[in-house]
């Protein structure tokens, strides 16, 4: 069986042109800085961005927390949203690798209010740990696929400079968020010390992450990235996909964004169904089942016998992600059995 795959965008296959590229790819060992694609990529990634430099990582989870380990000393605090990647979704890797400790906001559909970072800042008193970093995500994950506008990065850039505070900021879909905005990414992230975005999501690429950032920054993550067993040797055939990515695949988000929004529609008008169309901005769908009277492991179940995968996101909530092996035909089929499922359940 074929499946509606709604689950995440990280299940997207790599395109025939990546294919050719990994296929075709100059190759080096990159642990001794010779791989000359990986270069090429790195290179790429840092101009885009507008930073010094760039750090090809297996994953954004390793990038996020290189990022903190770079930035930080054990018993430092980081300023996080409360249901942040980095703090939810990274197995404790911030305690258990860092040794630091987190301050939790509860932002506003994800959104970190300048205010309250602000507020939360440790006074200089040797009770205290020392605020070394502030985390953002962008888009974010939790609340929908919600993005932080520029207005409220720059905000927090500002609070950062003013107390020499590092910012990071975890982008792993940070072209759908500068999609939204119609930014290029360079002017989204321009108060931030450092990046992390994912290859293997949206861009469909089928492996990688960039973290990007300062020439100093970049050489410390570098042996980081060696301490924790991510240092790669022929790595140019995954850098390969990763350029095809960037120059291919940035554009028809928008695609994605559409179809989303389609889809999110289709299920607010399923009695049954509850969908807060606001945080709708990217290409990820939450909707709460509880009135269908179904749990979540149900619904799953009852939707994958019909050809159609999501996630469970916690509570009643099922999460659905839209990518490019989603078109149109696949909206119209998964909500014709969403919609039956419900119908059946009540």
């Amino acid at each position: 069986m074929k499946y509606i795959d709604l689950r995440s965008d990280t299940v997207t296959q790599p395109t025939e042109e990546m294919r050719q590229a990994m296929a075709r790819a100059e190759v080096g060992d990159d642990v001794y800085g010779e791989d000359p694609t990986v270069r090429r990529l790195e290179e790429k990634a840092a101009e885009l961005f507008g930073k010094e430099a760039a750090l090809l990582v297996p994953s954004g989870t390793m990038g996020n927390q290189l990022a903190v380990l770079a930035h930080t000393q054990r018993g430092d605090e980081v300023i996080v949203e409360a249901e942040a990647h980095v703090f939810f979704y990274e197995v404790g890797g911030l305690g258990a690798l860092a040794g630091v400790q987190t301050r939790t906001i509860r932002g506003e559909k994800g959104v970190l209010p300048a205010a309250r970072v602000r507020e939360a800042i440790r006074l200089s008193d040797i009770h205290f740990p020392r605020t070394a970093l502030i985390c953002l995500e962008n888009t974010h994950n939790r609340a929908g696929g919600t993005v932080m506008g520029l207005q409220e990065m720059e905000a927090i850039g500002q609070i950062g400079k003013e107390y020499q505070i590092p910012i990071h900021l975890d982008g792993a879909r940070i072209f759908n968020a500068a999609t939204y905005l119609g930014l290029p990414v360079k002017v989204l992230t321009k108060d931030m010390d450092s990046v992390m975005f994912c290859l293997s999501k949206g861009l469909a690429a089928p492996i990688g992450s960039m973290l990007v950032g300062s020439a100093q920054f970049i050489a410390r993550a570098r042996r980081l990235r060696k301490m924790l067993g991510g240092g790669m040797r022929q790595a140019g055939i995954i850098a390969a996909a990763g350029m095809v990515a960037l120059e291919t695949m940035v554009e028809r988000l928008a695609e994605d964004h559409r179809r989303a929004r389609q889809l999110a529609e289709g299920l607010a008008a399923i009695p049954g169904l509850k969908v807060d169309l606001e945080r709708v901005q990217t290409n990820i769908v939450v909707a709460d089942i509880m009135a269908t009277g179904l749990s979540p492991a149900v619904f799953l179940g009852k939707l994958k016998e019909q050809g159609v995968l999501a996630a469970a996101f916690g509570g009643n909530l099922v999460r659905f992600v839209t990518h490019k092996d989603i078109d149109d035909l696949d909206i119209d089929q998964a909500l014709m059995e969403i919609e039956r499922i419900c119908r059946k359940g009540r």
